[in-house]
């Protein structure tokens, strides 16, 4: 159960491309998904919601994602986290990226600043009531913003079953390179109807939370809106599986095939 939002927002398709045409998504834009515990128990839901607004005098979106446990997991593992990015309107990149989570008393309340010009990441700890000022590498993402960055930039036209694409991320106090890789395509029935879907697989860090490095699945809409519809995880104990279950707002229509 841990990781919920991560495994949701940071699991998306990476650049090959940063030709911007038409937007994917849309103020009022609103996702349900629902988590289930090795393939039957169900461990509790996440939402992303987008917003315009503005943030030190400049027009952006602000996105925040929940996620929590509901059910009889809830009694033993209880999780709540908010994740929160302001990203640019124009150019998809990061102003600032919250993180307030409580996984099974596993607590952290972290807030970033991102300065693209100095290529600075200013990081405060509110927990311990630290800050520190850290080097980005250049168009830094965090985890949040990239997925919408990236529904708005990346061709999904033209690849290729195998190809690997990448991007500069900063999480907490760390860069790193995501890398992911194209699977293929396929139709998979959803809470909605057949769906066709490019399938991707993300490169994790294995350990504590990830079984190994290719521990992830995740099928995405192959349409304009380009949307997460189903994700699997191997976990180091047991499996996860986030379902899109409702939404609201897109900007696109919806490209569903009924028997």
């Amino acid at each position: 159960m841990k990781k919920l939002l991560l495994i949701i927002v940071a699991l998306s398709f990476m650049q090959t491309s940063f030709a911007q045409e038409k937007t994917a998504f849309q103020d009022g834009e609103w996702f349900k998904f629902r988590m289930s515990y090795s393939g039957f128990l169900k461990a509790g839901n996440a939402t992303l919601t987008v917003d315009e607004t503005t943030l030190n005098g400049k027009q952006v979106y602000h996105v925040v994602g929940k996620g929590w446990t509901t059910g009889a997991i809830k009694w033993f593992f209880k999780v709540k986290d908010r994740y929160e990015s302001y990203f640019d309107k124009q150019t998809g990149l990061p102003y600032k990226f919250i993180r307030k989570i409580d996984e099974g008393g596993h607590t952290k309340d972290i807030e970033i600043d991102f300065d693209h010009k100095k290529r600075q990441a200013h990081v405060e700890n509110k927990k311990h009531n630290t800050k520190k000022v850290i080097a980005t590498e250049k168009d830094v993402q965090d985890m949040v913003s990239a997925f919408y960055f990236l529904r708005n930039n990346y061709k999904t036209e033209s690849i290729k079953e195998g190809d690997m694409v990448s991007l500069n991320m900063f999480f907490d106090e760390e860069n790193f390179n995501f890398k992911l890789k194209f699977l293929g395509r396929e139709t998979i029935d959803t809470e909605f109807g057949k769906v066709k879907t490019l399938i991707f697989r993300p490169y994790v860090m294995a350990g504590r939370v990830f079984k190994e490095q290719e521990s992830l699945t995740l099928w995405v809409s192959a349409d304009e809106n380009k949307i997460p519809l189903k994700i699997k995880a191997d976990l180091a104990v047991g499996s996860l599986r986030a379902d899109l279950e409702a939404f609201k707002g897109l900007k696109h229509s919806f490209q569903v095939q009924f028997d």
